[in-house]
């Protein structure tokens, strides 16, 4: 097996995802395009072992950049195994053993954290995308990567009779949302968005807030979607703006990238479906009708700089993964950098920064079989 590998300032990077049935997906026109390759860039790039100009899997010093490493099952000729190789190897045995750990567990681990830090926006974010994606009272919903429950509430809030399930590989995030409402026709479980366990077109619509860039395989979550909704339902998902709509985001990674130019890979705005056109194009390629993509505009409120800046010190998402892994002084120098960028010579107080989502629908074409 050959895994690729790219050059960078401090590291390497896999520029062939391993993921299961994406073999073919490279991060060419995006480095770190989906959650796999974002884990092994963390991977790589926090090795205390590992140094400029070196392989991450054999430590070789002169190995050409963008050349095939090729690592035999069972077996490693390099001339060291430091933790760079340790890490690598670890990453890519998580992905043979369970692709979204290997992407999500570090990054979104705790649901309370995760509330505080993206989860309030996402709680604004829901009622519009609820209203884009045309969700009528008396519908059954398959709210898929549900979180810490944002999209399911909101459906209970706005309409009468609908009901909604609401799925979630963490346990962690399930058991918090379940904590949220007692109302009996939301319910929440664990489950893969590749392999959803219910029938064939048991749903009259099929919704994916925020989550459709971090699953390892959207093609096949996708149509897991399409297979557990009725002809003539429909599929809608949204995704955060990251390459300049998110400012909450941009401002960060732009402060980030300025100090430490090789955490570029790491910017979410390298996350796929972020830019206007792309997840339209995704649906179309699904095979969905009547595709229509619309941009979704909240504004996030903020107390104060701290309240802006304290939930990247959580380690929830990219973000706060990079943070948290930053030494202290590097840590405080971000920190000043964003805060005068944010406050801009202006006394400390509420401040308020633009977040952008894309959203897209699509309709179950009428004649397909499940």
């Amino acid at each position: 097996m050959h895994y690729f590998i790219s050059g960078l300032e401090n590291g390497r990077t896999l520029t062939a995802c391993p993921v299961p049935g994406m073999e073919g997906h490279t991060p060419g026109e995006a480095p770190g395009a989906c959650g796999l390759c974002l884990a092994a860039s963390f991977a790589c790039s926090w090795s205390p072992s590992l140094r400029l100009g070196e392989d991450m899997m054999t430590g070789n010093r002169q190995r050409t950049p963008g050349a095939p490493v090729d690592v035999p099952a069972g077996r490693y000729d390099g001339p060291r195994a430091g933790a760079g190789f340790v890490l690598g190897i670890a990453v890519l045995l998580a992905v043979n053993l369970s692709a979204r750990d290997a992407a999500q567990t570090d990054m979104f681990s705790e649901a309370e954290k995760y509330e505080r830090f993206m989860g309030r926006w996402s709680q604004r974010l829901a009622p519009l995308f609820l209203k884009f994606a045309r969700v009528e009272d008396g519908e059954r919903v398959l709210d898929v990567g549900s979180g810490t429950g944002s999209l399911a509430l909101a459906i209970a809030g706005e309409t009468l009779r609908a009901e909604a399930v609401g799925i979630d590989p963490s346990r962690t995030y399930v058991e918090f949302a379940a904590r949220r409402t007692a109302d009996p026709r939301i319910r929440f479980q664990i489950g893969d968005a590749r392999k959803l366990d219910f029938p064939a077109a048991s749903f009259d619509r099929c919704l994916a807030q925020l989550v459709i860039n971090f699953i390892p395989d959207p093609r096949t979550a996708v149509a897991e979607m399409e297979r557990v909704t009725r002809p003539g339902g429909w599929i809608a998902a949204c995704v955060w703006d990251y390459s300049d709509g998110m400012e909450m985001l941009r401002k960060y990674w732009d402060a980030a990238v300025a100090l430490d130019p090789a955490s570029a890979r790491l910017d979410e705005r390298n996350m796929p479906y972020c830019r206007k056109g792309q997840l339209a194009a995704f649906w179309r390629q699904a095979g969905l009708e009547d595709v229509q993509e619309s941009a979704l505009v909240i504004e996030t409120a903020f107390r104060s700089f701290d309240d802006y800046w304290s939930p990247f010190l959580n380690g929830q998402g990219p973000a706060g993964t990079y943070a948290v892994r930053l030494a202290p002084d590097r840590r405080d120098e971000l920190r000043n950098r964003l805060r005068n960028t944010i406050l801009d010579g202006k006394p400390d107080g509420p401040f308020m920064l633009r977040a952008r989502a894309w959203a897209v629908r699509g309709r179950v074409p009428a004649g397909r079989k499940s």
